[in-house]
């Protein structure tokens, strides 16, 4: 069977991150090679690339980094994190982009939180909910979907406030309008809480979109821990049709990796 045709079988939008794999190429021509293996493509921060060439690839792109800078639990780096949201949607839009990917805070470039906040106190949660409405009515009034991402603060992201999955879940239900979801990082979870299938269960309704990487290691399906044919087929059991996005590095050969990313998402006829 083709790759073209492995992809169709499956019953899921499939999408990588061009920011971690192919790494040894500039980014035209990892989304080229992406676009070219059928997925969708995903980015983070869009400052630091060339739009009109991404633009110009022809490529389907599935989500990027929806902010600049800004947190979500104080007002002054509220009002940030809207600015930067604004300015961040023509260029969504230009690439034809429907989800905007936010954090509890912004990261540096080691992932680490530009605002670290090891407790999170009752006025930063209305805050946070606060500004996620506010993101919310931003994302419908101009038609895109504005995704809250949980994080590990055990592995990559110490000091992340709203980080386990089921923060950015209470939160994204209790603002609960279609212009805020949440992007569940299974990665993410496996480190942060486990349990990963009754996870998919509560979250089904308020999701955005999925993002997948192995445990440990942060590598495509098959490398770690994970049964990623088992959450495949939970999914699709739930009725989940939507996006999965590859956010991994490749343990070896690129190409080999969005195949078992593939291979583990494509169920059985």
């Amino acid at each position: 069977m083709s790759s073209q045709d492995q992809q169709q079988a499956s019953p899921f939008t499939l999408a990588v991150c061009a920011e971690m794999v192919f790494r040894d190429l500039p980014i035209v021509e990892r989304i080229h090679r992406i676009h070219d293996l059928g997925f969708q493509v995903e980015i983070w921060d869009w400052t630091r690339h060339d739009i009109d060439a991404l633009a110009r690839t022809g490529a389907t792109f599935s989500s990027m980094t929806g902010y600049i800078r800004g947190t979500l639990a104080d007002a002054a780096g509220a009002e940030e994190l809207l600015h930067t949201a604004r300015e961040s949607i023509p260029v969504a839009k230009a690439l034809g982009i429907p989800r905007l990917n936010l954090h509890g805070t912004g990261l540096d470039n080691k992932g680490l939180p530009v605002q670290p906040a090891h407790h999170v106190s009752g006025a930063m949660w209305l805050q946070a909910r606060d500004t996620l409405n506010q993101l919310a009515e931003l994302g419908e009034r101009e038609g895109v979907t504005f995704v809250l991402e949980n994080l590990n603060t055990a592995v990559d992201h110490p000091g992340v406030p709203f980080a386990r999955a089921e923060d950015c879940l209470a939160l994204v239900a209790a603002v609960n309008r279609p212009g805020l979801k949440l992007m569940l990082d299974l990665y993410h979870a496996q480190i942060g809480e486990g349990n990963l299938i009754e996870l998919l269960g509560k979250a089904l309704p308020h999701i955005g979109e999925i993002q997948v990487a192995d445990v440990p290691g942060r590598c495509e399906p098959g490398t770690g821990e994970i049964n990623y044919p088992a959450i495949a087929q939970a999914l699709q059991a739930l009725g989940y049709r939507g996006s999965i996005g590859l956010e991994a590095f490749a343990s070896g050969d690129d190409e080999l990796a969005l195949r078992r990313f593939r291979d583990a998402f494509t169920l059985p006829a």
